[in-house]
């Protein structure tokens, strides 16, 4: 196999084994309230959102940490003992004790920081400058198919249940506990790349072995990882792109937890608004994989860059907002167990909230995969740093925004969202202006994304 095939291999098994972890997790995620609000009247008393929040709290803190573990267990070694917690996060929901519940949301948050800066690394590891925009959009589609097929069993599942019972909750999370072992499984396949020094530069086997046994160099391996994401923080490029950071994170919020929660809580669409819950799930998973896949595998044909990319995110965003605004009442993200028979604007529809949720899928993979893609092309010397910071700022917005959902009415929420994604949209802009920029100064075609 050569080089490049085997690059494109790995892309492929990273992109596969995160689509079985994340079918089990996401589906856990757009389930959780719906679920937990059913077992409320029991011995159990946690919340969806709390436990949300905590998880991306704790993911936000640990990514000042997790370039040096990364940096001293490997990538391949990380990603499969972070889904080892995965697993265990979702196996709580077999038998839910409150205590359990959220000590297993501070355990994924940690596994979740390292997990996405080994992704990161992985990504940027077996891609060049003319892959990393193939490469994200191929990794993006693969990952985003998890949110059609777990979803697609809670629709038919579920379909005409106004009631979860114990039994359909222990038979869904069994399942979804073996899917995410198998997405850990599958990390073994990754194989490792022949290293890329200079020629002088440890050039011999014998020496790079010794120097990465050695504890000593892990060690400062380790440092070196975290004084490099401190460093890389304060740049001008970092710091732009974490408007449009923190925006994603906020939408991840609405779009994996608030809007289910929102349709399941709507008593105007009868006996489907739970099994609705799971064909939302499906659109925003079909958005996203029609997103990664037009984006990632026809961006060779791009001559324009990344932002007309991200202009389609954002219309597309505010076009699904004001949808939303109009078909949602207003009280849906906070609704008891009985749900809610309030109005918006118009006779809530069914039609119209499965079709914002494709565009809400659509949408978040045009800002993610230009994200990935250009933080893969501008650190493609400093990969784990620069993911690490790319996630802790997308997770401490999405553990900000899982906390105010319990509270804040979906009004605003929305506007929010939008007034964040105006602003991190004019910052992507200015980012990639300047990369394309160095790119043009230095001789290249500035043709892929």
């Amino acid at each position: 196999m050569s080089p490049e095939s085997k690059k494109l291999f790995n892309i492929i098994i990273l992109g596969v084994s995160f689509m079985f972890l994340f079918t089990a997790f996401q589906t856990c995620g757009n389930i959780a309230q719906t679920v937990i609000t059913n077992l409320n009247n029991t011995d159990f008393h946690g919340s969806g959102y709390t436990s949300m929040s905590i998880i991306y709290g704790v993911f936000s803190a640990s990514n000042l940490i997790s370039p040096s573990v990364v940096a001293i267990a490997g990538p391949q070694f990380s990603m499969v003992i972070s889904g080892i917690f995965y697993s265990l996060y979702i196996a709580v929901f077999i038998q839910p004790t409150t205590w359990a519940f959220y000590t297993a949301s501070v355990f994924i948050g940690i596994a979740a920081a390292v997990l996405w800066t080994a992704q990161g690394n992985c990504l940027t590891i077996n891609s060049d400058e003319n892959t990393i925009g193939r490469n994200s959009g191929v990794f993006w589609a693969l990952l985003q198919s998890s949110l059609f097929f777990g979803n697609l069993y809670i629709y038919f599942a579920w379909q005409g249940k106004t009631h979860i019972s114990e039994s359909d909750r222990r038979t869904v999370f069994i399942a979804l506990t073996v899917i995410s072992l198998v997405g850990t499984v599958l990390f073994f396949l990754i194989r490792k790349q022949e290293d890329t020094k200079a020629p002088g530069e440890e050039d011999s086997a014998s020496e790079i072995l010794e120097d990465s046994s050695s504890a000593q160099n892990k060690m400062m391996r380790a440092v070196a990882a975290f004084k490099q994401s401190i460093k890389l923080s304060f740049t001008k490029e970092m710091m732009l792109l974490s408007v449009t950071t923190a925006y994603t994170g906020l939408v991840l919020t609405f779009f994996s937890g608030v809007y289910g929660t929102c349709i399941g809580a709507v008593n105007r669409f009868g006996s489907e608004e739970k099994s609705l819950i799971g064909l939302s799930g499906i659109f925003i998973g079909v958005g996203e994989i029609l997103g990664g896949g037009i984006f990632g595998l026809l961006s060779k044909n791009n001559r324009f860059g990344r932002n007309p990319i991200v202009m389609l995110g954002i219309v597309v965003h505010f076009i699904a907002f004001y949808l939303i605004f109009f078909n949602m009442p207003n009280d849906a993200p906070i609704a008891p167990m009985e749900g809610t028979d309030d109005i918006a604007y118009m006779m809530p529809s069914k039609e119209v909230a499965i079709f914002c949720s494709f565009l809400l899928g659509l949408g978040d993979s045009c800002f993610n995969t230009q994200l990935l893609s250009i933080l893969g092309f501008l650190y493609s010397e400093d990969s784990a740093p620069a993911f690490a910071i790319f996630k802790f700022v997308q997770s401490i917005c999405a553990a900000v925004a899982y906390f105010y959902s319990n509270y804040f009415l979906l009004q605003w929420q929305l506007l929010i969202m939008v007034v964040v994604g105006f602003f991190g949209t004019i910052t992507f802009f200015t980012v990639e202006w300047e990369a394309a920029a160095a790119l043009v100064a230095r001789g290249s075609d500035y043709s892929s994304i």
